[in-house]
């Protein structure tokens, strides 16, 4: 039997020993732990000496030629995407080279999108820190890690992240095999991703149509000192969990807080707009801003005990958008806050939420008597 054949068999034995592993997803909660050792351990068998022996007989000339080293490098990939845990490959930085099927089931987040950012970004803020620290330690060699952490996208889920160095053939430092499971749940199924129909994007878009509707004839019969009051109320809830409306004369002034409870609201009202940079750079340069998970916690100053803001909320994305009149004068700023679970602002909400604005400023102009 020559090497290739003896390397072709031990790397079915592998493809079997992942379809095992699997199978074992619905196995009691608490003998989970030993399927996770036996995930890491395949994992680690095929980066120590599949890759490795796959190397030596790709120099040796004994697997023959591109095509079949192709099909190799195939095969592999399509092991990673089969193993039934959510495995994902950060580097020191914890930005995503790559995650498999399982991952993005788990994540809620599509490996197009999460490729080429760090994976602390979809962790909750208080636990962004402490990820980025761990990981550069297990990059660093310093041994494996593994800790608790909360997605943004399910807070109320601890998620157990193992993390084990990997040093992929060719390259000059280690990179970071992460592992994610429920902690103390049972592995969730791995659905297959499907794309989104039609239907959906229609309705989106009926939504958007209902609030801008909504928007005009609240602002129609609004005097105009009440006119951006009553804009934030139509935001609030359907549109955004939060909402926030600074006036810029003479200064920055905060004349509304719609937050999820009184209590919120009132840590906020008492804020001086002119410590959050958001407001600030609005008001002053007059463009809008959407971020989906803020990297900065501080981009809207903090509250009255300290906390920073976004932070304290759980903002998941926010849209600052200004109200300009006709001649460019800046004459409010409304920030919009969507929390926890919420699905972030898209860029046709921040489209529509740009055309309203315009609508907001008019509406807020002195009319003549």
């Amino acid at each position: 039997m020559t090497q290739t054949d003896e390397f072709g068999e031990e790397l079915a034995d592998f493809v079997r020993r992942v379809a095992e592993l699997k199978a074992a997803r619905s196995v009691p909660t608490g003998d989970l732990p030993t399927v996770l050792d036996a995930a890491i351990f395949e994992l680690d068998h095929a980066a120590d000496r599949l890759w490795p022996r796959y190397e030596r007989l790709s120099t040796s000339g004994q697997v023959g030629g591109a095509p079949s080293a192709a099909r190799e490098h195939q095969l592999l990939k399509t092991v990673f995407q089969s193993l039934p845990l959510p495995v994902l490959l950060v580097d020191r930085e914890t930005v995503v080279r790559r995650l498999n099927r399982a991952a993005t089931a788990f994540t809620g987040v599509r490996s197009g999108y999460a490729t080429g950012r760090p994976l602390s970004g979809f962790l909750a803020h208080s636990d962004r820190g402490a990820f980025r620290s761990q990981a550069a330690a297990v990059a660093r060699g310093e041994g494996d890690r593994s800790l608790n952490v909360f997605l943004q996208q399910r807070p109320s889920l601890p998620v157990r992240a193992t993390l084990t160095a990997l040093r992929p053939g060719g390259e000059p430092r280690n990179t970071v095999l992460v592992t994610l499971q429920p902690a103390g749940h049972r592995m969730p199924a791995v659905e297959p991703l499907r794309p989104l129909p039609n239907l959906t994007e229609t309705t989106r878009h009926a939504a958007l149509m209902d609030l801008v509707d909504a928007m005009t004839t609240a602002l129609l019969g609004a005097p105009s000192d009440a006119a951006l009051d009553r804009a934030a109320h139509v935001l609030h809830g359907r549109f955004a969990d939060w909402v926030i409306a600074d006036t810029t004369a003479p200064g920055l002034t905060r004349t509304t807080v719609l937050a999820p409870s009184e209590r919120e609201a009132k840590l906020l009202m008492t804020q001086d707009p002119a410590t959050c940079p958001l407001v600030v750079d609005a008001a002053r340069a007059g463009s809008p801003a959407l971020q989906i998970r803020p990297a900065d916690p501080t981009a809207f100053g903090h509250d009255t005990t300290g906390a920073p803001v976004l932070v304290r909320a759980d903002v998941t994305s926010l849209l600052t958008v200004p109200l300009p009149t006709p001649n460019g004068h800046v004459k409010a700023v409304l920030t919009l806050f969507r929390a926890g679970p919420r699905p972030a602002f898209s860029l046709a909400e921040a489209q529509a939420m740009d055309t309203m604005s315009r609508h907001i400023a008019l509406a807020m102009q002195p009319r003549p008597s």
